[in-house]
């Protein structure tokens, strides 16, 4: 007689696999919810106060102090020119502090500018901690600072953005106006860069801040200086081509071969980035 079999089902304990993946996604999502309360920690890299050297470029630089409209007090220099070709306000890239570029700020006054650089929040002497809806505050007061100082309209003063500075500055000139702006080595947007360095994260979902310049850049309507380089390791050469893409006329693009996204050399040590500044200062009405 055969021998007979129980026809009710067994349950199986849970497949291994199943157990770890099950793992990994709850470790997954326990690092997201880590993060994003980290996100301007992990976004901005300033170096207050005492880093750097402070001593001021040149005789005839000035300290500037102004106060935003959230109540933190700003601090940055100003390189006047009596004979300036243009008025200009320079917004620079995320790490370090005014002090790292003050070879800078006296290029670009050679170059023909009164200058005013400064630092964001929480940056070199700069008070408070930095964030997307705070580092747009400080440019706007910025600006107005030094149209006042320098006796022009705020639209009537030229951007020069450097990375992080560059979307700040497509969002002034896209909203606000500009008499020109120039940009360097400008990524997208945050979530663009973010997604570049960080692909195991769903960072287009869920980061905060944007900085989203494609989308602003067409809102522009004046003379375009572009420059990127093409071995940039931060921001991708393609993210700035995008960016270039989507500006208006009349713009003009400068692409340094070999270039990483801090130098040396800056483009301004370039003749042919020189030749380009020329053509686009007489652009500007």
């Amino acid at each position: 007689m055969p021998a007979s079999h129980d026809a009710s089902p067994t349950r199986r304990p849970p497949h291994l696999a199943w157990r770890v993946l099950r793992s990994v996604v709850v470790a997954y999502l326990l690092v997201i919810l880590i993060l994003l309360p980290m996100e301007n920690s992990l976004i901005f890299f300033p170096a207050p106060y005492p880093a750097g050297f402070w001593e001021l470029p040149a005789p005839d630089v000035e300290d500037a102090w102004f106060t935003t409209s959230d109540g933190h007090k700003l601090h940055g220099w100003y390189a006047p020119r009596e004979d300036a070709r243009a008025v200009l306000l320079f917004l620079h890239g995320n790490a370090g502090n005014i002090t790292n570029r003050d070879d800078r700020l006296l290029a670009m006054r050679r170059l023909g500018f009164s200058v005013l650089m400064f630092d964001y929040r929480g940056y070199g002497r700069s008070e408070g901690s930095p964030s997307e809806k705070g580092v747009l505050i400080d440019a706007r007061t910025a600006r107005a600072w030094l149209a006042e100082r320098a006796g022009v309209a705020e639209r009537d003063i030229v951007l020069w953005g450097e990375s992080l500075g560059g979307a700040v500055a497509v969002d002034l000139a896209a909203k606000d106006g500009a008499r020109g702006l120039i940009l360097e080595n400008t990524f997208t947007s945050l979530p663009d860069v973010a997604a570049y360095h960080y692909r195991w994260l769903p960072v287009r979902w869920v980061m905060r801040s944007r900085l989203d310049a494609l989308s602003q850049i067409g809102q522009y309507h004046g003379p375009l200086l572009w420059s990127h380089g093409t071995a940039d390791e931060i921001v991708p050469y393609t993210h700035g081509l995008r960016l270039l893409e989507a500006a208006n006329e009349p713009k003009e693009a400068v692409h340094i071969p070999g270039g990483h996204h801090n130098g040396p050399p800056h483009p301004e040590d370039r003749a042919d980035y020189r030749a380009a500044l020329e053509r686009f200062l007489g652009r500007l009405k």
